[in-house]
C-alpha cells in the first residue's frame, strides 16, 4: 500500500510541475468536481482546513479559483473554480491518466479497487 502510495504521489508532483504547480494545488484541482466549501476540500485533500487555505489562496492569486457567498450559510464560502481553472484541471485530468501507476489495470478492475479501498477505509 506504502509503496502504491508514493507511486501516485510521485506521479501527481511530476505531472503539477509540468503545468506550473505544487502537488498540493494539482490535489486541490483534482478534487475540487464542483463548488465546494474548505472543509469539504480539506477532507478530500485529507489534510487541515488551515492547509487547503493556503492552497486555495496560492490558487485564488492565480486566477483559477474564486470564492463565493454560500447560498444557504452566510458564515461558510464556496471554492468555485473559474474558466480557466476549469481549462487547467482538465489538462491536469488528461495528465494524470498518462502512464498512471494504476494504468496496468482495466477500468473494471480499478472501479473494484477504488470499491475495496473505500470499504476498508470507512470498515472501521
Amino acid at each position: 500500500m506504502n509503496g502504491l502510495a508514493q507511486q501516485i504521489a510521485d506521479h501527481v508532483r511530476e505531472r503539477a510541475v509540468t503545468l506550473g504547480l505544487t502537488a498540493a494545488q494539482a490535489t486541490a484541482l483534482r478534487e475540487m468536481t464542483g463548488p465546494m466549501t474548505m472543509r469539504e476540500l480539506a477532507e478530500r485533500m485529507s489534510c487541515e482546513p488551515s492547509n487547503a487555505t493556503f492552497v486555495i489562496d496560492k490558487l485564488e492569486k492565480q486566477g483559477l479559483v474564486e470564492r463565493r457567498a454560500h447560498p444557504t450559510d452566510r458564515r461558510a464560502r464556496l471554492l468555485v473554480l473559474t474558466a480557466d481553472g476549469n481549462a487547467l484541471r482538465e489538462r491536469l485530468l488528461e495528465l494524470l491518466a498518462q502512464d498512471s501507476p494504476l494504468a496496468g489495470l482495466t477500468a473494471q478492475q480499478q472501479r473494484a479497487l477504488q470499491e475495496l479501498l473505500e470499504q476498508a477505509i470507512t470498515h472501521r
